[in-house]
């Protein structure tokens, strides 16, 4: 969901995108990722056997899911403390960037929700899902699309510019447009089965400050730690008349993009075709008619 899960770190637990992941203070103010993402587990329609990656698996509630379906699967996720709370389920999860998968035609399918936007080298990462799938392998996932958070967004960086921070510097997602990303997975040889772009209002339990205390890790990070509080108070302000309703509740403006893809089978090489060599016999039958 818009902000949600991470994807891609070195082995040091260093996210690429500057955010940083506390495990039990995700499952508390985002269990709804997860409850969000079984719709995706229902169109991978995974079979006893298969082999599935899950790309930004996080703590590993969804690729616990998949599993119970009956494929074997293997989670990827940037965070060292998210990997170690995926294990702590039984999983079989590593700590990888998403966006230098290591695999090579190992799966028969990769899922991941909520991750993508978190990976701002996109054509990387489905280069690097190409090589981990087999030919005709499935592509499934959920992501940030475009016009995802654009109030929290706005939020964000004019409270952060008004501090003399540059928001650009700070930003710290990828949220393409249908187009964008059909032509992105159609130039790396996947078929789009089905891509969409939807609104899914999401209420926040814990409000909009739990919220920005766990996806708004890189913006906070951009300011001394004397200045965050106050910060997080001028953006809540900001955002109640829009998301906050009468009775309190808080809800974010997130906007998802949903593909189904298949990896192209690749192209037979065309042989020419090879002209009968001439038989002895055939320069004789010529000589005699000459």
């Amino acid at each position: 969901m818009a902000s949600q899960d991470r994807s891609g770190q070195d082995r040091s637990g260093q996210d690429p995108s500057g955010q940083s992941w506390d495990a039990g203070g995700y499952a508390h103010h985002a269990r709804f990722v997860a409850d969000f993402g079984l719709p995706l587990v229902d169109l991978l329609a995974p079979c006893s056997g298969e082999r599935v990656l899950d790309l930004g698996c996080g703590d590993g509630a969804l690729t616990e899911t998949v599993a119970a379906r009956g494929a074997t699967v293997i989670g990827v996720d940037a965070s060292l403390e998210m990997v170690a709370a995926a294990r702590a389920r039984g999983l079989d999860v590593r700590c990888a960037d998403g966006q230098a998968l290591p695999f090579h035609a190992d799966f028969d399918a990769v899922i991941s929700n909520a991750a993508l936007h978190w990976m701002t080298r996109p054509d990387s990462v489905l280069a690097g899902v190409r090589r981990a799938l087999k030919p005709g392998g499935r592509f499934i996932g959920e992501m940030g699309g475009a016009g995802n958070v654009a109030k929290i967004g706005e939020a964000l960086n004019s409270a952060l510019a008004r501090r003399g921070v540059d928001p650009a510097a700070v930003w710290p997602w990828y949220f393409p447009s249908v187009g964008e990303y059909r032509a992105k997975l159609e130039a790396t040889g996947f078929t789009v089965v089905r891509i969409e772009l939807f609104e899914r209002p999401t209420p926040l339990p814990t409000g909009m400050v739990g919220w920005l205390a766990t996806f708004a890790g890189r913006f906070l990070a951009a300011l001394p730690a004397d200045q965050r509080d106050s910060y997080v108070t001028e953006v809540a302000d900001a955002l109640a008349p829009a998301l906050r309703t009468p009775e309190g509740n808080w809800v974010a403006d997130y906007v998802r993009l949903r593909f189904v893809a298949t990896l192209s089978p690749p192209a037979r090489p065309i042989r020419k075709p090879v002209a009968p060599q001439a038989q002895a016999g055939d320069y004789a039958d010529l000589a005699s008619r000459a």
